[in-house]
């Protein structure tokens, strides 16, 4: 606990000496900039960013205490137009450094981890990838090691927030094979973007099934730095379309997107074995039944509600998501979140954001009804599990170019879904609810 909070107090100080550094100019002059000044001319750019954080729980969870984490982010970018002559084409990798424990893998236990940058460490590629314009522009393909958090299933005005459901959806990131192509782990695939219309757009890609090989290890232990390129395990198919619209007399700008995914490897039933036996009945073998696919639907809707005096990329914007896969073979069947964001509200600091949102899970009917056979075949009244849910409020305070200070409150409703305490020897009382508090500390370099 000491030891995470110096590392929050040298978060905070690095804020404070940025900020009194800025009145001198911009720090990042003598950073990456002159370097990208010269590399221009190939089309080069280079870039880096280091996100901090120290969190803990101060009460529920698993055990209470607090962690700091860390990720730092490298990346290049290349127009290849001007560095080889292909003509619409860019290029684009990064490399991440991970550091540090995770607060919901080691003191709190739940299913949505408290920060989108909680990973085991290590040093992996992530994204390796080129990208080509067609017609104009208004075909997008894009080729390689790439992530699907950025564009399917999401919203801009969940940029803020520091939960990994708030980013990539809490069911998606808990039921697809390594919690699908998401930090940490992307996978190698092919997008397709189409511009059908200044309204419309079309979403569709295909990704290898998994960022590691199937077997016990955690994936990320398995491809421990993002170096796998799998392309033979079964595929996963989403697509998406997106209708934009301006509302109303102010013109306030807002979409609707919806969408599917299919994916084609085998599935473990959540709570029958292949003699047609509960998983918890002694006389079985436990070994679940394999169903053949899985799938899921998805909606999306964001909308401005209103516009800041500061500009017109500043205001107070509201997102919802929500998304269903089958109970038989899935631990999450039910997805829903929402929040608001809410920027320029204030001349003297025109950069700040607040943002607060609220993160559902449903347990699947197949899980519940494992949990119902366990109390019956052991006579023991094990917790049930229902659902998780977070709360999340933050704010984000741009201290210097560049530098942003992030303080976060979480609260964990049922973690794991109300799944049993394992410090508890009755194996009667659920996991408790978990306060968070933190502060993120981001910088742009």
């Amino acid at each position: 606990m000491a030891r995470a909070m110096m590392a929050l107090a040298g978060l905070v100080a690095c804020g404070t000496v940025s900020l009194s550094s800025a009145h001198a100019g911009d720090w990042r002059d003598s950073g990456l900039k002159p370097i990208n000044d010269r590399l221009a001319e190939w089309g080069v750019a280079l870039s880096a960013t280091y996100i901090g954080e120290a969190l803990g729980n101060a009460s529920g969870g698993i055990r209470r205490g607090a962690i700091y984490e860390g990720r730092f982010d490298f990346g290049v970018d290349v127009d290849l137009d001007k560095a080889v002559g292909w003509s619409g084409a860019t290029f684009h990798a990064n490399v991440y450094q991970i550091h540090g424990p995770g607060l919901s893998r080691d003191y709190i236990g739940n299913l949505m981890l408290v920060s989108g940058i909680e990973a085991l460490p290590a040093t992996r590629l992530y994204e390796f990838w080129i990208e080509q314009s067609l017609f104009g522009g208004r075909l997008l393909v894009k080729v390689g090691q790439q992530p699907s958090d950025i564009e399917f299933i999401d919203s801009k005005y969940d940029d803020i927030f520091v939960n990994s459901a708030l980013g990539w959806p809490g069911i998606t990131g808990v039921i697809l094979p390594a919690g699908g192509p998401s930090p940490p782990l992307a996978v190698p695939g092919v997008r397709f973007k189409a511009s059908l219309s200044d309204a419309f757009t079309a979403y569709l890609a295909v990704f290898n099934g998994s960022a590691a090989a199937p077997g016990p290890n955690d994936p990320q232990i398995a491809n421990a730095h993002g170096l796998a390129f799998r392309v033979n395990d079964p595929p996963w198919i989403i697509g998406q379309l997106k209708y934009a619209y301006k509302l109303g007399p102010s013109e306030l700008p807002g979409s609707i997107t919806g969408g599917g995914w299919v994916h084609l490897a085998e599935f473990d039933d959540e709570r029958w074995t292949a003699q047609g036996l509960s998983q918890a009945d002694p006389a079985g073998t436990g070994e679940p039944l394999m169903r053949r696919g899985n799938r899921g639907v998805f909606a999306v809707y964001e909308q401005r509600l209103a516009f800041s005096a500061l500009g017109p990329n500043k205001g107070i914007g509201f997102f919802a998501r929500t998304s269903i896969s089958p109970s038989d073979r899935n631990l999450i069947s039910f997805y829903l979140d929402g929040g608001i964001q809410v920027s320029g509200f204030s001349a003297e600091r025109p950069d700040d954001k607040f943002g607060i949102a609220m993160t559902y899970a449903r347990i699947s009917d197949g899980a519940r009804g494992l949990d119902r056979d366990v109390q019956l075949f052991t006579g023991i009244q094990s917790p049930i599990r229902d659902f998780e849910a977070v709360l999340e409020v933050t704010y984000l305070a741009a201290v210097a170019p560049g530098v942003a200070v992030q303080p976060v409150f979480q609260y964990v409703m049922h973690p794991a879904g109300g799944a049993v305490d394992p410090n508890d020897a009755t194996q009667t009382k659920r996991i408790k609810d978990a306060a968070v508090f933190g502060v993120r500390t981001t910088i742009n370099f």
